[in-house]
C-alpha cells in the first residue's frame, strides 16, 4: 500500500505570466498525484522548448514541498538558478555548486616521484551562497536548492551546523569576551579594519558581526555582563536599520566541531597514525613513515591552537566520530535533518535535470575520488581516514533519494529501469518511448513548435552543400550550429567559412571559461552566423535564433553520435518555427534510426496536437530573456557612463564620491547575481577611478577649506 503524505499547501507562491498548455497540464497532474500516492521515482521525459522548468516549478507550488534540483553542471545551474529565482521571488531559492573557480587536487604520481600540491582557486562569494544555502535549510521551511552534483561530496555536519549557532538576545548574560570566544568558535574573523562577511570587529560595548550568507550586520550592545540592544545594520553605510528582540548566528564556515569533538578528533588522529606510522615502517617504506608523521603532527598543532588547518576535511571522519568506511555528510543530509523542525513539510522532493549526463556522473564519482586518494595513503602523504573525505557510493545516493523525478528528454538506461521500463521494441528492434504510471511525457510545447524536420545528406560535397544553407538561414537573419568530431576540425571549419566571407567561430574545451562565455554571448548578440563546436552544443544550450544544426559524421556511430546525443543535439533547432537539421552520412546507422524513429514520433504527435486545436507555431524568446537574469543594466547603464566620465577626462572632484558609490553598489549587485564578468570589469573601473581621485582631487589642506 503506498504511503500518503500530508503538504504544507502555500507555502510556495509561483509567479510567472505562463499558464500551463500544451501537455503541461496532463504532466504536472500527473506528477503531484503520483507524488502524493507515494511513487518513489517518476521520469519527465520532456522535448526541448516544453517547459520542463516551469513544469517543474508547478508541481513544488502544488505539492508544497521543498526540492532540490541536481544539475550535470554549473552552467545549467546557473540557469535554473535564474529562473527558479524569478518563479519563486518570495521564497528561498538557493544556490550550491562548487566553489573553486580552478581546482588541482593533491595527487602524487609514483612513476616520476612527482607530489603534486593542491591548488585551488575559492571563489569567496559561492562559498557563501553555499553557506546561505545551508542556513536557508535550517530556517525557512520554503527553500528551494539548485545545486550541481559536487553536491554529495562531504560538507561536514549538519547537526554541528545547527547546534553550534550562537543565539544573541536581548536581556541575556553574555559578556564581550564570551561572544567574542563563540565567533572564533564558529570559523569568524575578527577584522576591526575591513568589515566584510564572516568576519566581527569590537567597537567599545558594541560588537559588529557580519554574517556570510547575509546581506545586512548585526550590532550588539554589551553592557557589563548582559545584552542591551541589538541592531540590524547596513555594512556599507555603517547605517543602523532597526532593534531587534534576538539573533542567530549561524557558522561561518560548513566543517566546525565543538572543543570536545576536537578534542576527541586529535586523541583519535594521534592513535591513526602511530599505527599508520608502525605499518609503513614495518614494510620497510621509512622515508613515507617521516613523511606521514611530520605532516600529521604539523596539522594536529594547527587544529590544537586554531581549530583548523588546511585539508581538514582529510580528518572528518575524526572530528565527527564516524566509524571507518561511514558514508559522508552531504547536502542532501541537511534536507532530512529538517524533519523535526519543519514535522508538516512531509519531506521534500529532488528533481535531476538531464539525468542522462547527471546520473552517470553520479554513479562514478567516488571511484575517480578515491583511486586518487589510494595512491597517496599508499605513499605516505595522507592517513587512512583521508579515504574517508569523499563523495556518495552511488549506493548511498540511492539510499538518500527522496520522491525523485527524472528530467529529460532522452532519458538514460538507469532512469527508464526506474520508471518501470517505459520503453519496447517495434519489429525492427528501434526503441519506442511509451508512457507508464512511472513515465510522464511533455511531447506538446505550449508554443506549438514541432521538432525540427531532420534530412541526410551524402558526404559527398558537403562543405559546399552547408554553405549555401548557411547563407540560406543568415538571410533570414538565423543561426547556425556546425557539429564536428574533432577540435582540429572545428578550428578548420571556422577558418573556412571565414576566408568565405562567413562570419563563423569555434568552441571547444581548449577555450578557457571566460573566454567560452564570451563566444557565446557574441553568437547570442548576432555578432557572428555560425557557430562550431564539438559536444558542448546539446545540453543547455538554448538559442532559438538557431535555424539550422549541422551534423558532420553523423554515421560515425559512437558517443559523440549515440542516438541520445542526436535527439539533444537536434533539440538544439527546436526553438524557431524554421528550424531544421541535416546529417551528413553515407549510410544509416542504428542510432540514426532510432534517434529519427523517436523524433518522427513526437513530431507526429505534435502536428496531430496543433491540427487538432487550431494551433499556429511561434518561436520561442523565454531562453534568451531568461539568460539576461545574469546580464545586469550595469553593462548598459553604469558601464557606460562610468566609460564616458573616464573617456571625457577627470570630472569634478564633488562627482567621485558618489560615482565611486554607484559602481561599488553595482559591483556587488553584480556578484550577488553571479555576473563575475560584469562585477570584475566594474572593479578594475572602481581601481581607476578611485586613482584619478587622488590624482584630481584638491590636496586635503584645500578640500578641508572648500568644505568649511
Amino acid at each position: 500500500m503506498p504511503i500518503l503524505y500530508t503538504f504544507c499547501m502555500g507555502v510556495f507562491k509561483l509567479e510567472s505570466p505562463f499558464r500551463p498548455a500544451g501537455d503541461q497540464p496532463r504532466a504536472i497532474a500527473r506528477l503531484v498525484n503520483n507524488i502524493e500516492n507515494g511513487l518513489a521515482r517518476q521520469v519527465l521525459l520532456g522535448v526541448t522548448g516544453s517547459g520542463k522548468t516551469y513544469a517543474m516549478a508547478k508541481v513544488i507550488e502544488e505539492t508544497g514541498l521543498p526540492a532540490l534540483i541536481l544539475s550535470p553542471n554549473k552552467v545549467l545551474a546557473a540557469q535554473l538558478y535564474a529562473e527558479f529565482k524569478a518563479f519563486f521571488p518570495q521564497n528561498a531559492v538557493e544556490y550550491f555548486i562548487s566553489y573553486y573557480d580552478y581546482y588541482q587536487p593533491e595527487a602524487y604520481v609514483p612513476q616520476t616521484d612527482t607530489y603534486i600540491e593542491k591548488d585551488a582557486d575559492i571563489n569567496e562569494h559561492i562559498d557563501k551562497l553555499r553557506l546561505k544555502t545551508t542556513t536557508s535549510l535550517l530556517t525557512r521551511p520554503d527553500t528551494i536548492v539548485i545545486a550541481s552534483v559536487s553536491c554529495i561530496y562531504n560538507i561536514g555536519s549538519p547537526k554541528n551546523f545547527e547546534d553550534l549557532c550562537v543565539h544573541i538576545k536581548t536581556g541575556a548574560r553574555m559578556s564581550r569576551e564570551e561572544l567574542t570566544r563563540l565567533l572564533t568558535r564558529i570559523r569568524y574573523t575578527r577584522n576591526d579594519i575591513s568589515f566584510t562577511q564572516g568576519a566581527f570587529r569590537a567597537r567599545g560595548g558594541f560588537i559588529d558581526i557580519f554574517p556570510p550568507y547575509s546581506h545586512t550586520a548585526l550590532r550588539v550592545l554589551i553592557e557589563g555582563v548582559t545584552v542591551t540592544a541589538i541592531h540590524e545594520l547596513e555594512p556599507v553605510t555603517g547605517d543602523v536599520m532597526g532593534g531587534i528582540g534576538e539573533a542567530w548566528v549561524y557558522p561561518g564556515k560548513h566543517f566546525v566541531s565543538t572543543d570536545q569533538e576536537m578534542t576527541h578528533a586529535l586523541t583519535a588522529i594521534e592513535r591513526e597514525m602511530e599505527e599508520t606510522v608502525a605499518v609503513l615502517k614495518g614494510k620497510g617504506k621509512l622515508v613515507e613513515a617521516q613523511r606521514l608523521e611530520q605532516r600529521t603532527k604539523y596539522d594536529m598543532e594547527m587544529m590544537a591552537q586554531a581549530g583548523y588547518c588546511s585539508g581538514i576535511e582529510n580528518y572528518s571522519r575524526h572530528i565527527s566520530g564516524r566509524p571507518p568506511g561511514a558514508r559522508p555528510l552531504c547536502l542532501i543530509d541537511y534536507f532530512y535533518s529538517r524533519k523535526d523542525k519543519f514535522p508538516d513539510l512531509g519531506g521534500f522532493l529532488m528533481f535531476v535535470d538531464e539525468s542522462h549526463v547527471a546520473m552517470p556522473q553520479l554513479r562514478g564519482m567516488y571511484e575517480g575520488d578515491r583511486s586518487r586518494k589510494q595512491t597517496l595513503v599508499d605513499f605516505g602523504f595522507r592517513m587512512p581516514s583521508a579515504l574517508d573525505n569523499r563523495p556518495l557510493k552511488f549506493s548511498e545516493f540511492e539510499e538518500l533519494m527522496p520522491r525523485t523525478v527524472f528530467v529529460s528528454a532522452t532519458p538514460g538506461p538507469y532512469e527508464l529501469e526506474q520508471a518501470g521500463s517505459g520503453i519496447s521494441r517495434n519489429a525492427s528492434g528501434d526503441k519506442i518511448y511509451a508512457e507508464t504510471d512511472n513515465l510522464v511525457e511533455l511531447i506538446i510545447r505550449p508554443t506549438g513548435l514541432v521538432d525540427p524536420p531532420v534530412s541526410i545528406h551524402p558526404t559527398k560535397g558537403q562543405i559546399d552543400h552547408l554553405t549555401g544553407k548557411i547563407a540560406e538561414k543568415t538571410r533570414h537573419h538565423q543561426r547556425t550550429l556546425v557539429l564536428s568530431l574533432t577540435k582540429k576540425t572545428a578550428e578548420d571549419l571556422a577558418a573556412y567559412f571565414l576566408e568565405k566571407g562567413i562570419k563563423a567561430q569555434y568552441l571547444h574545451s581548449d577555450l578557457d571559461t571566460l573566454k567560452r562565455v564570451e563566444v557565446l554571448k557574441q553568437f547570442r548578440d548576432g555578432e557572428f552566423d555560425v557557430l562550431v563546436g564539438i559536444n558542448l552544443l546539446r545540453e543547455g544550450l538554448d538559442i532559438p535564433e538557431v535555424g539550422l544544426v549541422a551534423i558532420l559524421e553523423a554515421d560515425n556511430e559512437g558517443f559523440l553520435r549515440s542516438e541520445t546525443t542526436l535527439i539533444q543535439i537536434s533539440g538544439r533547432a527546436a526553438r524557431n518555427v524554421g528550424g531544421e537539421v541535416i546529417l551528413y552520412a553515407d549510410r544509416m546507422t542504428g542510432s540514426m534510426a532510432r534517434a529519427l524513429g523517436e523524433m518522427d514520433r513526437r513530431r507526429k504527435k505534435q502536428l496531430e496536437y496543433n491540427k487538432a486545436n487550431n494551433i499556429t507555431p511561434v518561436s520561442i524568446t523565454k531562453a534568451s530573456a531568461m539568460l539576461e537574469e545574469f546580464q545586469l543594466e550595469a553593462k548598459k547603464s553604469g558601464l557606460k557612463v562610468l566609460h564616458t566620465a573616464l573617456e571625457g577626462g577627470a570630472p569634478d572632484f564633488k562627482n567621485y564620491p558618489a560615482l565611486i558609490d554607484s559602481v561599488e553598489r553595482q559591483m556587488k549587485q553584480a556578484a550577488d547575481n553571479l555576473d563575475f564578468e560584469t562585477a570584475a570589469e566594474l572593479r578594475d573601473r572602481l581601481f581607476e577611478l578611485k586613482e584619478m581621485e587622488v590624482k584630481f582631487t584638491p590636496s586635503r589642506k584645500k578640500r578641508k577649506k572648500r568644505l568649511t
